[in-house]
């Protein structure tokens, strides 16, 4: 075979391994730390087996961070790449877990940094450790100055500023903006965004993300209290769908919009109870974390040159494309 066509077989071969991983999903368990699973089962890389542990902020029963979950797992699968996840909400318990990371010696760490503040001693000794680190999901804004190789998200005041424009283009005049964790800088400055975007009146309601009855309440309240608001944004799927239920209960006419996606999102927007969703792609930020990882240790690759993030949204999702994800969505990895 001549070498040109033996080179786009192989080409092609690789890339149709790569698209198999991508479809291929494991399930998600609620412990707070543990391997990874056998999320994909071609293409396995033969380098020396590595560690990494991925640490995030996620609040117990929020289905966003299943969908990271199971990108980190297939890359971790593809890559010979042992997986050591753990999470906590509060910005202090989530540094004492990546201390632990480094603790054990890792080979690689994969953070969020929600509150980057609390983050900043323990990228430094993880670096001391010579434990390369790179961020994902949140911390777009800091994570240069935190000295992460390399980042993978969306740029969430960007997202927030086209949220809010295409509130414009659908006529809304006031919306309510719900943030289910004060002082959490994605969440922050989506709203900050939206309020920038939005040529018309951005009042912030704060609500408890880990209480969905207070959370339905909450909003219930504001907009009973307030009859001009005519627009909800809400900033999680679980929220957006809690939200919908405010609405029919407070009797408001007020329409339902929301940042990020899980397969219940998927069909609301489907039915129209909520207007669209703007997906960030959280399988594919985990995936990304892990696999820059094993690329830098093996290879000594790292995307962005160590100065600019890799963005992985947002894209809008409407009922005029929900029907092009909602396959994924319910294989659970969108």
């Amino acid at each position: 075979m001549h070498r040109n066509h033996r080179a786009a077989a192989l080409t092609a071969t690789v890339l149709a391994g790569a698209l198999t991983l991508a479809a291929c999903s494991s399930s998600s368990g609620g412990k707070k730390a543990e391997d990874g699973g056998p999320a994909a089962s071609a293409g396995k890389a033969t380098t020396p087996r590595m560690t990494v542990a991925m640490v995030t902020h996620a609040s117990p029963g929020d289905t966003f961070w299943d969908l990271v979950r199971k990108g980190a797992q297939a890359a971790a699968a593809k890559d010979n790449v042992k997986l050591v996840y753990s999470s906590d909400p509060s910005a202090g318990n989530q540094a004492n877990l990546v201390q632990n990371a480094i603790d054990q010696k890792v080979d690689g760490i994969a953070l969020t940094a929600a509150k980057p503040d609390a983050m900043k001693d323990v990228v430094a000794k993880a670096k001391s450790a010579g434990i390369p680190v790179v961020g994902f999901n949140s911390g777009v804004d800091d994570w240069k100055k935190l000295g992460m190789l390399e980042y993978f998200g969306q740029d969430e005041n960007i997202a927030g500023q086209a949220f809010g424009k295409k509130l414009n283009g659908l006529g809304a005049k006031h919306a309510l903006c719900v943030i289910q964790e004060q002082g959490q800088v994605a969440l922050e400055s989506r709203c900050a965004g939206v309020k920038k975007g939005f040529s018309g009146k951005t009042d912030v309601l704060y609500v408890n993300g880990t209480d969905m009855p207070s959370v339905k309440s909450t909003i219930t309240a504001k907009l009973k209290q307030d009859s001009s608001i005519d627009q909800v944004v809400t900033l999680g799927a679980p929220i957006a769908l809690t939200a919908v239920q405010s609405v029919s209960d407070a009797g408001s006419k007020a329409k339902v919009a929301t940042f990020d996606l899980n397969k219940d999102l998927v069909k609301a927007v489907q039915n129209g109870s909520v207007e669209f969703a703007v997906d960030q792609q959280p399988y594919l930020q985990g995936y990304l974390a892990v696999d820059s990882l094993w690329l830098y240790k093996t290879n000594g690759n790292f995307s962005g040159g160590g100065t600019a993030p890799v963005l992985t949204g947002p894209a809008f999702i409407t009922k005029d494309n929900v029907d092009a994800v909602a396959e994924f969505a319910a294989n659970g990895t969108r």
